[in-house]
């Protein structure tokens, strides 16, 4: 039982999550609300990592929908199986006949037509998907909608409704109500304005990328087998490099990946060689990489093409002393 926001973050901890005290804050109201909460920020920055973190310190299973354009409801609520249905009656058809053939009147064959409907629609038919999943399982659970901001705004105004009541209307079935009101967390990479309407349903959390320190510790926590002087060096790359004017800035997830990359390597330090080799493994774009290697290492192909930044981080002296330099 999580009673304070301190025990949330030393739970998130022990999940190897590092918390800041405004995400424990959000997330133990978002638990003693019932409020779905929206988390935006940049790609890789944790957010989907919360909440698969919160569904281990919960004990509740994650049932996550991977949102994308032309997402609509049959892909992400249920799909009714027509064709099932259909052999399902076929099937039937013998033992159906016998039914009808033993009445008297139309009326009386209606009725025990009647009486068998919950035969041929049923939930056997009904395949569920991950927001009728959420709702109808039969334990609380942790629902995560990822990148909601790739859906159409369609979408996003359906999810309005199930988001407000937890509930859903099945023609075939009538009425379903969720059986435990699941905790949400809606994830952003901020490529769209949503709605304010869907804002309003929510708590709001914006997760940026960890400061230096924070991030050194996610370093040490998840690749722990990486020596102390090399993790500092690596943050420091990474820390630096999301000053450039870059295409994609690293994630931290990508520091994470570089880290383990290193120690793969069997890397005691960063040299040249190694940061040039390695330099793809944080950065996705061509031009990123050749700007990173001028900003860092001093190299560029044109006197006119060097970034003001780039300049600012060498003139501050911030790699004099490193092995790439000398």
């Amino acid at each position: 039982m999580l009673n304070d926001i301190a025990q949330v973050s030393q739970a998130l901890r022990e999940q190897q999550y590092i918390s800041t005290d405004e995400i424990s804050t959000v997330m133990f109201l978002a638990e003693k609300l019932g409020k779905p909460l929206l988390a935006e920020g940049p790609a890789g920055v944790g957010k989907t990592e919360l909440a698969k973190a919160w569904s281990k310190v919960t004990g509740r299973p994650l049932i996550r929908l991977q949102c994308y354009e032309g997402l609509d409801e049959s892909k992400a609520l249920y799909e009714w199986e027509y064709a099932k249905q259909m052999l399902y009656t076929q099937l039937l058809r013998d033992k159906l006949s016998e039914l009808l053939s033993q009445a008297s009147s139309l009326r009386e064959a209606a009725d025990r037509l009647g009486d068998e409907e919950d035969v041929f629609f049923s939930e056997r038919f009904l395949l569920a998907r991950p927001l009728l999943q959420a709702i109808t399982s039969p334990e609380p659970v942790v629902l995560l909608i990822d990148e909601i901001d790739r859906a159409d705004a369609e979408f996003e105004a359906f999810l309005l409704e199930i988001l407000s009541d937890f509930q859903v209307s099945v023609p075939e079935l009538g009425t379903i109500r969720a059986k435990h009101q699941p905790v949400v967390l809606l994830t952003s990479n901020n490529t769209r304005e949503l709605s304010e309407a869907l804002k309003r349903r929510c708590l709001y959390l914006f997760i940026d990328y960890p400061s230096r320190e924070a991030e050194l510790n996610i370093v040490r926590m998840r690749v722990p087998e990486l020596n102390q002087k090399l993790a500092q060096q690596a943050v420091e790359v990474v820390q630096s490099l999301r000053q450039l004017d870059l295409k994609k800035n690293p994630s931290v997830s990508e520091t994470i990946d570089w880290a383990r990359a290193l120690v793969m390597l069997n890397a005691d330090h960063l040299d040249r060689q190694t940061l040039e080799n390695t330099l793809t493994v944080l950065l996705k774009h061509e031009s990123d990489v050749q700007k990173a290697r001028r900003a860092l290492m001093g190299g560029r192909s044109h006197p006119n093409e060097r970034d003001p930044r780039e300049a600012r981080l060498r003139g501050r002296g911030r790699w004099a002393g490193n092995d790439w330099n000398n």
